[in-house]
């Protein structure tokens, strides 16, 4: 019997050219749009810093600085969450539910005017709806406190849903929570797929391992363990893992989360046209030192708008006469 991948090859090959052109040219049409960058800028103690001018950062893209058109800080406002919790057996071993009870009401503790929440489930078998989008953080709690872990995990699976479900928060700010130990044994996704879907995406993904200390170091040499993984979705979206199982460990990777989200700023560009769609890598570089900074990886789209080489070298004279200064 022919797999699926080669009857998909075989179809695409009898399609007639104009079809085939048809496909890329639309490919190329939706992958070319308005790219948006929320990064946040860290100082030597791991604060956010506030007060950074457009002048203070430069956006490079495959290497090349790129022109951009926008450049906003976004301090205090509100933010849509998406929460994703892992409703499966192992979540019922080492209190680890009441753990993700736990963070969730840190999460609440620090709810600001305008925040609204959604409530994911999923198990072996899909992501299960448990409350849209809302502003009354009680309906969340109450329907964590009717989850009843059983079965396998399709953790891969789920988190690639999250982000389009994310978008239907109403705030311009958005972050996705998974509420996980990490362990998958039950997905159709392979990792490498479920970081090729992560490519790209504008919204930060903080992932919550919720294992205690000695699982950590347990965790690294299993195989079946996915902290690696949860790390990589961080990194890929501008997020950041916290491992913990503990309230007071918890309650602080909520406050440190909720500091980098009330601290943003925006940087945005419109891609050229130009080029082949594929998958580019953004780096960001910071007038001053002892600071880091968390940014998506990468857009999926054809090239950026470069900044001239001329307007290049002067910038570059300008940083070096700021450091010597």
């Amino acid at each position: 019997m022919m797999c699926k991948l080669a009857l998909a090859l075989a179809l695409s090959a009898a399609l007639p050219l104009a079809a085939q052109t048809e496909q890329q040219s639309l490919k190329e049409a939706v992958s070319v749009g308005y790219v948006m960058i929320p990064f946040t800028v860290l100082g030597v103690e791991g604060n956010p810093i506030t007060n950074l001018a457009e002048r203070d950062i430069e956006l490079d893209v495959d290497g090349v600085t790129v022109r951009r058109d926008l450049f906003e800080k976004s301090e205090n406002a509100p933010v849509s969450f998406t929460i994703l919790v892992d409703g499966s057996g192992s979540m019922a071993l080492a209190g680890k539910m009441d753990a993700a009870r736990a963070a969730l009401d840190a999460l609440i503790a620090h709810r600001r005017e305008g925040d609204d929440f959604a409530l994911y489930l999923f198990d072996d078998r899909q992501v299960h709806e448990l409350v849209p989008f809302t502003t009354d953080p009680s309906a969340v709690t109450r329907a964590l406190a009717t989850i009843k872990p059983h079965g396998k995990t399709a953790f891969f699976d789920a988190v690639s849903t999250m982000p389009e479900r994310s978008r239907l928060g109403r705030n311009a700010t958005r972050a996705i929570i998974l509420l996980s130990d990490g362990i998958d044994n039950a997905s159709t996704l392979t990792r490498a797929d479920l970081a090729a879907k992560l490519q790209g995406l504008g919204i930060p993904i903080y992932p919550l391992g919720l294992r205690e200390p000695a699982e950590q170091l347990a965790a690294r040499s299993d195989e079946r363990s996915d902290l690696d993984i949860l790390e990589d979705v961080a990194s890929l979206t501008g997020g950041h893992l916290f491992v913990g199982n503990r309230p007071e460990q918890l309650a602080s990777a909520i406050a440190s989360m909720e500091k980098d989200l009330r601290a943003q700023y925006l940087i945005g560009f419109t891609p050229t046209g130009r080029g082949a769609v594929k998958y580019r890598h953004i780096s960001l570089r910071l007038a001053g030192r002892g600071r880091s900074v968390r940014v998506r990886a990468g857009y999926l789209g054809t090239e950026p708008p470069a900044v001239p080489a001329a307007t290049q070298t002067n910038a570059k004279s300008k940083r070096n006469e700021r450091k010597r200064s």
